[in-house]
């Protein structure tokens, strides 16, 4: 029987650091510093390095990172903080939970990313934020909207949930993703190209001002334990799943690299299988360095396509089969079917083909092939 194919096999990478990881747990057991503890300290100093410039508080998840990033900019009721439609759930969750408003903007469908050209657009008096979001890797051209933006006193806050190790040149510089904004958002979930071993998550900002309020706010507001100056969240990233970063922080280059070679073999297989016709691969934006944390292609006859895939026992999956604004438990904000043409098409088409670091070529040529098979029935 043939192998099957996930799209994502955590079980490979654990093989290639197993030693590591071992090793790093040991120490924090011996240790028994399991909350906010040596190893969380050590990651957060890491990160800073990596980011350069950056104060970086980890806290429990990607989702409490985006909402810890707007308490600590004071965002509430009937603030607007304009994002995109085109995401996962908690990148509006945490609008509406502090009773601000979303306000959408549609994509661009050759990167998935917002459309800068349309944030400008949203704009009005109440608007105190705007929310990118690096989708799938790869960053926003955030420099077309950054100045005007930051010129009408609108903060921008990077979800960059699925981009730890993305980068964009502006000119001569090099922007890592979630450190060119105000305040930037990380995820470190299981799957995430830097992922630990449960949730996690990070937050970063060169304010030094606001980052001690994050670093307060993590802990139930509090400065000085039992001392509280305002009520903050219990968001705290354990000392188990620092130690286990700290390790996969070494490797992420790498890995990202790897991840690159991944996409560049399945757009040769494309032309290779002549399916680009049909096939219409991620596009990478002149600038920007994709780390593919997810392979998401167009295509059409996407669910017949995926349903034919798991037959030939390839795993694929869909990213975001409904658009957020078209989302049961956000009707309030009174949006339709065809506000968003964009994103609501790329809800109706995209499919997430396999993608990891140790994806072999015999396995990307399988999946190639058996979509060529499938259009050509």
């Amino acid at each position: 029987m043939t192998a099957k194919i996930p799209t994502l096999d955590l079980t490979r990478n654990y093989g290639r650091i197993k030693e590591e990881i071992l090793e790093a747990l040991n120490s924090v057991l011996e240790s028994q510093h399991f909350i906010m503890g040596p190893d969380v300290a050590a990651f957060e100093k890491e990160c800073e390095s990596y980011l350069g410039g950056v104060s970086a508080i980890g806290c429990a998840s990607g989702t409490d990172a985006l909402l810890l990033a707007l308490m600590a900019l004071d965002i509430g009721e009937g603030d607007e903080v304009i994002t995109t439609p085109y995401s996962f759930f908690a990148t509006v969750s945490c609008i509406t939970r502090l009773g601000a408003v979303p306000v959408f903007a549609d994509v661009d469908p050759g990167t998935f990313n917002i459309d800068p050209a349309k944030v400008l657009e949203a704009v009005t008096p109440r608007t105190k934020a705007f929310l990118p979001v690096h989708i799938f890797g790869q960053m926003t051209p955030m420099e077309i909207v950054y100045e005007e933006l930051s010129a009408r006193g609108v903060a921008v806050v990077e979800d960059a949930a699925q981009a730890f190790g993305a980068w964009r040149k502006e000119g001569n510089l090099i922007r890592r993703a979630g450190a060119w904004g105000k305040i930037g958002c990380y995820s470190f979930f299981p799957t995430k190209n830097l992922g630990g071993f449960g949730d996690g998550g990070m937050i970063v900002t060169r304010d030094e001002e606001i980052a001690s309020r994050l670093r307060k706010l993590r802990v139930h507001g509090a400065g000085t334990t039992y001392y509280h100056d305002e009520v903050g969240l219990n968001s705290r990233l354990d000392s188990l799943q620092a130690a286990i970063l700290r390790v996969k922080l070494r490797h992420l280059e790498e890995w990202n690299e790897e991840r690159r070679t991944v996409a560049g073999r399945y757009f040769a297989l494309f032309a290779e299988k002549g399916l680009l016709d049909t096939v219409v691969p991620p596009q990478e934006l002149e600038g920007n360095f994709h780390i593919y944390h997810q392979y998401v292609v167009k295509v059409p006859r996407r669910d017949e396509l995926q349903a034919f895939l798991e037959d030939e026992g390839i795993v694929s999956r869909v990213y975001y089969p409904v658009s957020l604004h078209l989302q049961k438990c956000f009707s309030f904000l009174g949006y339709s079917e065809g506000d968003f043409p964009v994103s609501e098409q790329l809800s109706r088409e995209t499919l997430a083909l396999p993608v990891f670091p140790e994806l072999t070529m015999e396995e990307q040529e399988r999946i190639v092939s058996a979509i060529r098979r499938f259009y050509d029935k």
